[in-house]
């Protein structure tokens, strides 16, 4: 090999091997990982075609036929949704009353929300005790035993009436006159706006302050900054609790099964309240199944106009 000027040979450049990533047998990865990684999720695919799939499929082939709980039961196609919008009045005012309550009870509880939230959001110190105290009633807000409360709270010798007479105040009963019986359980619905406050209180912490600060040295005011800032900012989070609020009230059952019971006159009787006596007080299995198809039917078209307009005002701060 020939030598250069300097009397050493030259430098031959060596190319520079790299190491292959180890890869793993095809057919152990294809075999025991795989069979591991069905094992750990049958649990839930089996829990899932078992207790959701399955009755929900045999929901809707029960809307077909007249089951009530017996050992006969018969194909009857469209028989129990032509009974259902055509002969059953009660069925109709379980649905308007549902729609009232609904209608009047998610806004009532998406303003106290909002209202709430946007104190603690100023509040600096103990904040966690404030939400904490605030959350509480939508923790057991739903339970029997507070409906038991409400129930002795509007009684016509409940608290309520005992503070209007002590004040010089005519009382009234509150859950036998079919005129105010509705608006108690609305009281209460209303009163468990926690679990929403809570959600309302994350998406004004995500709220950039710089914002504020600029409209300020503009000379917005506190109210300009609410309606030009906040609510814009805060559509996205407002879409997400009407839905699930809509969807709630929609399907409210234990105030009106504990507090009046659907009464008086079926002035309270909750659409889910006349299901749930249709299938164990009546045992008409297949009727009550096709009033659960048909208010999954209400909840969709109702939560795919709130999507469709949404586009119109939910602002998303990309």
């Amino acid at each position: 090999m020939a030598q250069n000027q300097t009397g050493k040979e030259p430098v031959v450049p060596v190319k520079p091997r790299f190491n292959k990533p180890f890869k793993r047998p095809k057919r152990l990865r294809t075999g025991y990982e795989e069979t591991a990684g069905y094992a750990f999720i049958s649990p839930f695919i089996i829990g899932l075609v078992a207790f959701t799939m399955y009755p929900i499929i045999y929901s809707l082939y029960l809307s077909f036929t007249d089951y009530g709980m017996g050992g006969e039961y018969s194909w009857i196609g469209f028989g129990n949704y032509e009974r259902m919008f055509t002969t059953d009045d009660t069925w109709r005012q379980s649905l308007k009353v549902t729609f009232l309550y609904a209608g009047t009870a998610v806004p009532i509880r998406l303003v106290f929300a909002l209202m709430v939230a946007v104190a603690l959001n100023k509040i600096v110190e103990a904040v966690g005790l404030y939400r904490t105290m605030l959350y509480l009633p939508s923790v057991v807000g739903g339970s029997i035993g507070i409906s038991i409360m409400w129930r002795q709270l509007f009684g016509n010798d409940g608290a309520f009436n005992s503070v209007l007479a002590s004040i010089g105040l005519p009382t009234h009963s509150w859950l036998g006159d079919p005129g105010t019986a509705i608006w108690t359980l609305v009281a209460l619905y209303g009163w468990q706006f926690g679990s929403s406050m809570l959600i309302f209180l994350a998406g004004l912490r995500n709220i950039p302050k710089t914002f504020y600060e600029a409209s300020s040295v503009d000379g917005a005011k506190p109210w300009q900054q609410f309606f030009k800032i906040t609510i814009p900012l805060l559509t996205p989070v407002i879409l997400f609790n009407t839905i699930m609020q809509t969807i709630q009230g929609f399907m409210a059952f234990t105030p009106s099964f504990i507090v009046t019971n659907g009464g008086p006159m079926n002035s309270t009787l909750l659409y889910v309240l006349y299901m749930y006596r249709r299938a164990f007080e009546f045992f008409d299995m297949g009727y009550a199944s096709a009033m659960a198809w048909v208010m999954l039917i209400i909840i969709a078209v109702f939560t795919a106009v709130i999507f469709k307009s949404s586009d119109k005002w939910v602002h998303y701060n990309d």
